[in-house]
C-alpha cells in the first residue's frame, strides 16, 4: 500500500467533497478543491513528468513552494509518477537548501512559478529550466545543470560551518553502513534496500541542531502504518477538517495531509503569515472553518496564547474533537487544566517520534477523568503505547535493556525503517537511537528530557527540562523554556500572565525544587522564539539573554540626581542599541522615536527599576508618550523626594548637557551643526532631481533659480521637506534640436466618448468605437543605445547653473549613461560589474549618483563624469533603488541579501544596517520626514517601519504574498501595491486602514503627488490603471492593452494648457499620457519593445527605458482643436 493508492481510494468514494480549502485570511473567499479535482490535477502533472524526467533508477524531485490550494495535487502528482517527493523551504536559508539538494542528489525541482526569481536568484548556476511551465498547475521544471560548481562551493561552505558541531552516529552498536555499495542484500537477506523500485515517498532533513543536518529517505511502507494507525484512534472520518499546521519540511505535515486525504476528509491551508497572528489563525480554524483535527507541537499551541486557547481552541463548545501534541515535551497537566473548559469535549493526545523514523512511535491519549477538580495535579503524561509496526526499547548506556528505571529510548520496527545519508541497505528491525531519556515505570514510558538537555551543576546532573515543567506548573506562567547559558548559568525565559512578580516566582520554584535546578535567573519576554518546525529556538533565547547582559549596568546605588541622569542615558542608549554613538541625548528626546518600541519600552522600564531598586508607578506610561526629561523627573520625585534635589534637576541637566561638540542627539533624527562631508562642501550644487512616481529631491536652491523654473513649491526648512514635493514642470524651448538621432513620428489616441457609469466610477477603453481626435501627440525626441534592456527607471536632474539638464539610467549592458536631456548626446558612460535594474539617485550635495548592481555592489559614481568615488559591498544583487534623506545626507537602500542599509557616503560607512527577517529587499525604501521613518518592503511580504537614524524597527505588518513594489507615503499614510492584487493603506502608526483589490498582481509603485492632493495612482497586471482617493474608494480606472508594472507620473504644464495629467506605461510599449482627475485618454505612442521602466516628465519630455536596448525621451505637444 502507499500513500497515492490511499488517496486515490478516497477520491474514489467521496469525488465531490472539498479535499483542500485554502483561506488567505483576508477579504476573498477561500478557495477549495474537491477530490475529483485534486486527482484531475495530479494526473496532468504525472503526465507532465512522466515526458519530462529521465525515470532510470528511482526518481526523487524536489518541490520548492509555499503550502497553497495546489498543495496536494503537486504531492500525489510526484507520488504517482511514481516518485519520491522532497520539499524545500523558500524561506530556508540558500546554503542550507543547497546543502540538501546536493545531499539529497536531487536531479529535479518543480519550483512554484511566482517563485522561480528568488529560487534562481538563491541558486545562480545550479539549475537550468528542462521544460517549458505548467501554467494552469502553477509549477516550472527545473534540472541541474552538468556543472554545478556553485552549489558544491555551498555545500563546501555549509559542510565547514557544521563541521565543528559533528554529531556521532545515529546507529546501534556493531551496525554498519555500506555508502559504495551499488547493489545491495535483497529483502530475503533480511534487508530494506534503497534500490527497490518505487518504494520511497518523500525525503527530509533534520533540523541540524546537533549537528550536520542527516538526510531522511521515508519509505512508504514506514509511513503508511502511520497513517493507518493514527486515522483509527482519531476515528477520522469524510466530515472532519484538518488544519496543515507543520511546514513541508517537518514529518508531521505528512500525516496530516494524508490522515485527511485518505479519509475524505478536508484538510484546511493558509499562508505561513497567518500562522505567526493568534487572533487570525484561531479565527480561521474554529470561528469560519470549524477545525476538528489539530496537531501540533506545544509551543505552536501556547502561542495562541491562554485567552484564545480557554475561549476558543478548548471552550466549551469548540469545533475541535482531537488534538494532538507532539515534537516537544508535552505540557503539565496543571497547564492543561486551566486552558480546557469543565464542558469542553476535545480528546487530547501525546505524540512522540523521531524524524529519522518517520513519523510517530508512540501515541497516548489523555483520559478525561484527570481533568476533573479532584485529581492531583502532578498527574505525569506517558508517552503511550508503540503505533502499528512500530518497536520501543529503553537501553542503559551498556546498551542492556531498561524494564525498571531510568535510560535512552531506541524506535525502530521490521519495516520501520528510512535510509539515512548515504544509506542504500538497512537491516529489518534496524533500532534507531533517539537521544531522548526516560523513566521506565509499571510497563509506561515518562519522558525526562534530550541527552543534549542533561547538565551538571553543583556537582549533580539533572535534565533541564524538570524546571521547565516546574515553571509551567505555576499559575503566573503562561509559557516557558530553560537555556545552559555558555554551560555557566541556568536562565528561565518565562511568558508571563497578568502581573507576575519575579522574586516571588523565584521563591515558588525553590519551594518545588532542589537547590541545584533553582535557575540562576528569570528573564521575562513578549513570546517564545520558534523555529520553522514551531519548536522553540534555543540559539534566539541565547541571543535575547546576550542582549540582556549588554544591557544592564549592576552597580545597585545611586549617589544622586546627577548619577540618575547619567545612567538613565546610558540605559537609554543601551536598550536602543545605540552605545556605539557618542552624541549626547537631547533632554527633548521620545523614546518612541528614537528607535524603541513597546518590547523595548518594557526592557527599559525594568532596567530602571533594577537600577533603582523599587517599583516606580506609572513609569512605563511616561516612557511611551514623554521626554528622557520628563522620565528622569518622573523616577526623581519617587526616588529622591526632597525638595533640594529637585531643585537641582536644571543644573545637572545642563552641566551635563553643555560638554556636547558639535552634535545634538534628538528624538527623530540628528541635527548636524557641522556639514557632513566638508571635504565636498566648496562644491555643492543646486539643484532639483525628478524620480519615477514623482519622487522629487531639491537641495540648496535659490530664489532667483526657482523663479528661472516658474515653479517649485517646497518649504524652507529642508528636513521639513515631505517625500512628494510638488513641482509643477516648466515650459521648454519650442524649437526642436538639429544635428541628433531625432524622430518625430506622431500618433493621435482614440478614446471612448461613451462611459460605463457604475457607483460614479468611470472605467475608460483604449479600444474605442466613438472616436474623438485628442489634442495631445507624442513625438521621439531621441533615443540612446544602451546595447541591452533597460528597466531601471530614468533620473532627470536639472542644475540651477547654465549648464544642461541630464538623464541617468542604467542597462542590462552593465553601462550607466549620463544623457544630455535636451540634445541626447551622452556626456558619459561607465560600465559596471553586472547588469543594472536599479533606478540612479543623487546625493544631498548633488556631486553623485548611487546606484546598485547584480555585482551586489552599491555604486557611488561623480555625477559629473561617472568615475567611482565609493563601492559599498552587500551579500547579493541589489536590484532597489536608493533613496538619500535630505537633513543627514544618508543614503538607505536595500538588497536581496535581505538587509537594507545606511550608507554615509562621505565618510564611506555604513552607519546600520538591518535584518529583514529573511525576506529579499527587491523595491525602494520610502522615506517620510514627520514622522521620521523609512518604509521597506520585503519579498517575504513584510511592510517595515524603521528608524533612519538608528536602524531599529518601528513597526511591521505581514502581508502574505511578495512586495515589489515600493512603499510611497504622504503625511499621513504609506502605501504598497502587494502580488495578491491589493493595494495597501497604513498610517504611519501602522495600522491598516484600507486595502484596495484589483485582479492581477500589483508590481506597481503607487504614485502620490501633492498635484493631485487627494489621488494615488498605480497599475496592475490585470491590466488597469487605477486612481483611488485617500479613503481607498475608486475614482476612475482606464483599461490599456497589457500589463502595467511601471510607476505612473504625474505632472503639468504650461505649454499643455496647464491640465494636471498623467503618464503610464504598459508592457507591451504603450506610453499613455491620461488626463489625472478624469481617467480620459490624452495621448498615447507605442515603442518598439516591451517596457518595465517608469517613465520620468520634465517639462513637456518624457523619458522612459524600453527593452529594445534604448531609452528614449519623447516631446509632449499640443496638434490642434478636436474634431469629430
Amino acid at each position: 500500500m502507499t500513500l497515492q493508492e490511499l488517496v486515490n481510494r478516497a477520491a474514489s468514494l467521496y469525488s465531490d467533497r472539498k479535499a483542500v480549502l485554502f483561506d488567505e485570511c483576508n477579504d476573498k473567499p477561500p478557495t477549495f478543491y474537491t477530490y475529483a479535482t485534486v486527482v484531475k490535477l495530479a494526473v496532468e502533472l504525472t503526465a507532465f513528468l512522466q515526458k519530462h524526467c529521465d525515470q532510470q533508477g528511482k526518481l526523487e524531485i524536489g518541490l520548492y513552494c509555499y503550502p497553497g490550494i495546489d498543495l496536494p495535487s503537486w504531492i500525489l502528482g510526484i507520488l504517482q509518477v511514481p516518485a519520491a517527493y522532497s520539499p524545500i523551504d523558500p524561506d530556508a536559508p540558500p546554503m542550507l537548501s543547497a546543502y540538501f539538494m546536493k545531499k539529497s542528489n536531487l536531479q529535479y525541482i518543480l519550483v512554484e512559478n511566482d517563485k522561480i526569481n528568488k529560487f534562481q536568484m538563491s541558486h545562480i548556476g545550479c539549475f537550468c529550466h528542462n521544460s517549458s511551465t505548467i501554467e494552469h498547475i502553477g509549477l516550472t521544471l527545473f534540472q541541474m545543470s552538468l556543472s554545478n560548481t556553485d552549489l558544491n562551493s555551498q555545500v563546501d561552505n555549509m559542510k565547514s560551518k557544521y563541521e565543528p558541531f559533528k554529531a556521532t552516529g545515529n546507529l546501534q552498536p556493531g551496525y554498519t553502513i555500506c555508502p559504495d555499495q551499488t547493489k545491495a542484500k535483497t529483502s530475503e537477506g533480511g534487508y530494506m534496500d534503497l534500490g527497490q523500485k518505487d518504494s520511497l515517498a518523500y525525503i527530509l532533513h533534520t533540523s541540524g541542531t546537533t549537528g550536520i543536518p542527516k538526510i531522511v529517505r521515508v519509505p512508504h511502507k514506514c509511513i503508511v502504518p502511520n497513517i493507518q494507525h493514527l486515522k483509527s484512534i482519531f476515528e477520522i472520518t469524510q466530515d472532519d477538517m484538518l488544519f496543515l499546521a507543520s511546514p513541508l519540511t517537518f514529518d508531521p505535515s505528512v500525516v496530516e495531509l494524508f490522515l485527511a486525504l485518505s479519509s475524505g476528509a478536508s484538510i484546511l491551508v493558509v499562508p505561513n503569515t497567518i500562522k505567526m497572528m493568534p487572533a487570525e489563525l484561531s479565527a480561521a480554524l474554529f470561528r469560519h472553518h470549524h477545525v476538528t483535527v489539530l496537531q501540533a507541537t506545544p509551543t505552536l499551541l501556547r502561542r495562541f496564547g491562554s485567552h484564545i486557547i480557554r475561549s476558543t481552541v478548548l471552550s466549551a463548545n469548540s469545533s475541535l474533537r482531537v488534538l494532538a501534541l507532539g515534537g516537544e515535551a508535552f505540557p503539565v497537566l496543571n497547564l492543561l487544566k486551566s486552558w480546557k473548559h469543565k464542558e469542553n469535549k476535545t480528546s487530547i493526545f501525546n505524540l512522540y517520534g523521531i524524524t529519522e523514523v518517520s513519523s510517530w512511535a508512540t501515541c497516548y491519549r489523555v483520559p478525561e477523568e484527570v481533568f476533573s477538580a479532584d485529581l492531583r495535579t502532578d498527574f505525569p503524561i506517558p508517552l503511550g503505547s508503540p503505533l502499528l509496526g512500530t518497536k520501543v526499547e529503553v537501553r542503559d548506556t551498556n546498551g542492556s535493556a531498561v524494564l525498571e528505571g531510568e535510560g535512552q529510548i531506541f524506535i525502530g520496527g521490521e519495516e520501520r525503517i528510512c535510509f539515512l545519508d548515504d544509506e542504500i541497505t538497512v537491516p529489518l528491525g534496524t533500532m534507531r537511537e533517539t537521544g531522548d531519556f526516560v523513566r521506565v515505570q509499571n510497563a509506561k514510558l515518562f519522558f525526562l528530557g534530550r541527552k543534549d538537555n542533561q547538565i551538571k551543576r553543583h556537582g549533580k546532573r539533572f535534565n533541564i527540562e524538570c524546571l521547565q515543567q516546574a515553571a509551567e506548573d505555576l499559575c503566573q506562567v503562561e509559557a516557558c523554556s530553560v537555556t545552559w547559558y555558555q554551560q555557566e548559568k541556568l536562565i528561565l525565559f518565562v511568558v508571563p500572565k497578568d502581573d507576575l512578580e519575579e522574586r516571588e516566582t523565584l521563591k515558588e520554584l525553590q519551594k518545588r525544587l532542589p537547590a541545584y535546578a533553582v535557575p540562576d535567573e528569570l528573564v521575562l519576554i513578549k513570546a517564545l522564539p520558534l523555529t520553522s518546525h514551531g519548536k522553540v529556538d534555543i540559539s534566539e533565547l541565547n541571543k535575547i539573554y546576550q542582549n540582556h547582559l549588554n544591557s544592564r549596568r549592576r552597580d545597585s546605588k545611586l549617589s544622586g540626581a546627577e548619577e540618575l541622569w547619567e545612567r538613565l542615558q546610558y540605559l537609554w542608549k543601551s536598550v536602543l542599541g545605540l552605545l556605539d554613538d557618542s552624541t549626547r541625548i537631547s533632554k527633548d528626546a521620545v523614546f518612541v522615536y528614537s528607535g524603541g518600541d513597546s518590547l523595548k519600552a518594557l526592557r527599559f522600564y525594568d532596567e530602571i527599576e533594577m537600577l533603582v531598586g523599587k517599583a516606580v508607578p506609572g513609569l512605563l506610561e511616561v516612557i511611551l508618550s514623554r521626554s528622557i526629561e520628563e522620565v528622569y523627573r518622573h523616577i526623581l520625585k519617587i526616588l529622591f523626594p526632597d525638595e533640594d534635589q529637585l531643585m537641582n534637576y536644571d543644573s545637572v541637566v545642563k552641566r551635563k548637557l553643555s560638554g556636547n561638540s558639535g552634535e545634538d542627539f534628538h528624538g527623530k533624527y540628528i541635527k548636524l551643526k557641522s556639514e557632513r562631508g566638508l571635504e565636498v562642501a566648496s562644491g555643492l550644487i543646486p539643484f532639483i532631481a525628478v524620480g519615477r512616481g514623482n519622487n522629487f529631491f531639491s537641495m540648496n536652491f535659490t530664489k532667483s533659480f526657482m523663479q528661472a523654473h516658474n515653479a517649485v513649491q517646497v518649504g524652507v526648512e529642508v528636513l521639513q521637506q515631505p517625500p512628494f514635493l510638488h513641482l509643477v514642470t516648466p515650459s521648454i524651448m519650442k524649437s526642436h534640436v538639429q544635428g541628433y538621432e531625432t524622430e518625430n513620428r506622431i500618433l493621435t489616441v482614440t478614446n471612448k466618448a461613451s462611459k460605463t457609469d457604475c457607483c460614479s466610477v468611470q472605467q475608460i477603453h483604449a479600444e474605442c468605437s466613438d472616436v474623438t481626435t485628442a489634442e495631445l501627440a507624442l513625438g521621439i525626441r531621441w533615443k540612446s543605445n544602451t546595447r541591452k534592456c533597460v528597466d531601471a527607471s530614468p533620473l532627470i536632474i536639472i542644475p540651477s547653473k547654465e549648464v544642461s539638464a541630464s538623464v541617468y539610467v542604467g542597462s542590462h549592458s552593465r553601462a550607466m549613461q549620463a544623457i544630455d536631456l535636451d540634445l541626447g548626446e551622452i556626456k558619459w558612460e561607465k560600465n559596471l560589474g553586472d547588469r543594472i535594474e536599479s533606478s540612479a539617485c543623487v546625493s544631498k550635495c548633488g556631486n553623485f549618483i548611487v546606484v546598485g548592481c547584480y555585482d551586489g555592489l552599491v555604486y557611488v559614481l561623480q555625477s559629473s563624469d561617472g568615475e567611482i568615488h565609493w563601492t559599498f559591498v552587500t551579500e547579493d544583487t541589489v536590484k532597489s533603488s536608493a533613496v538619500v534623506d535630505p537633513s543627514s545626507g544618508l543614503v538607505y537602500i536595500g538588497s536581496h541579501d535581505e538587509h537594507v542599509y545606511a550608507l554615509d557616503i562621505y565618510k564611506k560607512a555604513c552607519i546600520w544596517k538591518l535584518h529583514c527577517e529573511g525576506g529579499a529587499v527587491f523595491s525602494s525604501p520610502c522615506l517620510s520626514s514627520f514622522p521620521h521613518h523609512l518604509y521597506v518592503a520585503t519579498l517575504r511580504g513584510l511592510l517595515l517601519a524603521v528608524n533612519p537614524v538608528t536602524g531599529n524597527k518601528i513597526w511591521k505588518s505581514f502581508l502574505g504574498k511578495p512586495l515589489f513594489s515600493s512603499p510611497h507615503c504622504n503625511e499621513k499614510y504609506v502605501c504598497v501595491g502587494c502580488v495578491d492584487g491589493n493595494l495597501y493603506c497604513y498610517n504611519h502608526s501602522g495600522e491598516k486602514v484600507w486595502q484596495f483589490s484589483t485582479n492581477g498582481p500589483v508590481f506597481s509603485s503607487p504614485c502620490i503627488s501633492s498635484l493631485t492632493k487627494q489621488e494615488i495612482f498605480f497599475g496592475s497586471h490585470d491590466c488597469f490603471i487605477y486612481c483611488c482617493n485617500m479613503e481607498g474608494n475608486l475614482l476612475w480606472k482606464f483599461e490599456a492593452t497589457s500589463s502595467v508594472y511601471g510607476t505612473p507620473f504625474v505632472f503639468q504644464s504650461d505649454d499643455l494648457e496647464n491640465k494636471i495629467l498623467l503618464a503610464a506605461v504598459s508592457t507591451d510599449g504603450k506610453v499613455w499620457i491620461l488626463n489625472a482627475k478624469s481617467g480620459t485618454a490624452e495621448g498615447v505612442d507605442k515603442l518598439p519593445g516591451e517596457v518595465f521602466s517608469s517613465p520620468v516628465v520634465w517639462g513637456t519630455k518624457l523619458v522612459v527605458g524600453c527593452r529594445n536596448d534604448y531609452v528614449y525621451c519623447l516631446d509632449l505637444y499640443i496638434t490642434g482643436k478636436k474634431k469629430s
